[in-house]
């Protein structure tokens, strides 16, 4: 029907879903370039995050707005000459949040890429739904410049500020408090939970650590509210040596760290209960790790949780009690023909609908184990 390019930057990326709303399509856009910084001849870094309002009839654009809102700039120049330039990054990673009530779109961001840093990253943010002026905005974590230079044996393009990396994947979710206040809560990568007010110009009203953070820790994807609780996973997986002698990568994931479900009671972020990770099997493949990266899905009475160990679980909203539980790290008879297997799960969360439940398995990108699966179980399925 249409098609529509909405970034010019040759590291643009999608990985949030768009939000459709009253005829309008709303993008919002992420990029690949804090790895692109790890070649130290590479122009760190151009990329701004935004979102984009296309017309769900058409797909032509109506606004955009930028988190940053500069254009990056000639800063100075690294160790071996390369010009560097900034301010960057604030990518959107998750799907924007649509408030009827006041007509905003609220949105969480990433960390910026190189210096200056900016208010606009690791922040909540509201923009306008007509015209994606930004109303108001709140950092959760300030001089988060970095990029993956910061971690390899080559820092030449590590920006001076070396933030944490403490972005948000998570998307922002709106509740209403059991007070008649309102709020928007969504977890980071710092391993902390964040309810802020949207009507008091994101006013903090609890903040709660469910994990460790890191670059790969803390909650990833996103969270998942039945409207008394949240519901968080976290990752904060770690990295061992190799022990097989024939492989020869620097490191891999560590099988017994990371992962835990943890519910948050809406009112004060206090924890109601915490299921912790289940480390994998002594026998368990190389990529094998408890971490929970992927977004939970709340349905009522369970909370699904995908882990990086290949298994998706179903937990008791009330006490957190697994109560169903699938290893989708196996190969299954696919219904085209080619030939599959499950793998870590990361990234999206479980779908449910019309009484079925679909799930896709397999990611390496992270030194997971890969696969090529979607899975679909209906209600009578173990």
């Amino acid at each position: 029907m249409w098609k529509s390019k909405v970034d010019p930057h040759p590291a643009a990326v999608l990985t949030g879903s768009p939000t459709f709303y009253d005829g309008r399509l709303y993008v919002p856009v992420a990029s690949r370039e804090e790895a692109y910084a790890i070649a130290s001849a590479y122009q760190c870094c151009s990329f701004r995050g935004s979102v984009v309002a296309l017309d769900g009839a058409t797909g032509k654009q109506i606004w955009k707005s930028y988190t940053i809102s500069e254009e990056a700039r000639p800063t100075t120049k690294n160790k071996v000459g390369t010009q560097l330039w900034g301010p960057s990054g604030a990518a959107i990673w998750s799907a924007p949040t649509v408030d009827i009530k006041r007509r905003l779109l609220y949105v969480t961001t990433g960390d910026n890429y190189s210096d200056p840093p900016t208010t606009g990253s690791d922040a909540f943010m509201a923009m306008d739904l007509e015209s994606g002026k930004i109303v108001w905005s709140r950092q959760m974590t300030a001089a988060d410049a970095w990029t993956v230079a910061c971690r390899m044996p080559d820092t030449t393009n590590c920006p001076d500020s070396n933030g944490p990396d403490f972005d948000f994947g998570a998307p922002p979710i709106l509740i209403s408090l059991p007070n008649g206040r309102r709020a928007l809560v969504a977890g980071q990568k710092s391993g902390v939970v964040h309810a802020v007010d949207p009507d008091k110009n994101g006013e903090v009203i609890w903040q709660t650590r469910v994990g460790k953070g890191s670059a790969n820790g803390g909650v990833q994807w996103g969270m998942a509210s039945d409207g008394r609780r949240v519901y968080g996973a976290t990752s904060a997986y770690g990295r061992t040596r190799p022990t097989d002698p024939s492989d020869t990568r620097r490191n891999i994931v560590d099988p017994r760290l990371g992962g835990g479900l943890t519910a948050l009671r809406i009112a004060d972020g206090s924890k109601a209960w915490y299921a912790p990770p289940i480390v994998c099997a002594p026998e368990a493949p190389t990529g094998c790790t408890p971490a929970q990266s992927a977004a939970v899905t709340g349905i009522p009475g369970v909370v699904f949780s995908g882990s990086m160990d290949g298994h998706v679980r179903g937990y008791s909203a009330e006490n957190g009690k697994i109560i169903w539980d699938f290893d989708t790290a196996r190969e299954f008879p696919s219904v085209n023909g080619v030939k599959a297997r499950g793998g870590s799960i990361d990234g999206p969360g479980a779908v449910v609908v019309n009484g079925m439940v679909f799930i896709s398995s397999g990611y390496s990108r992270f030194g997971g184990m890969p696969g090529n699966v979607l899975l679909a179980f209906g209600a009578d399925d173990k």
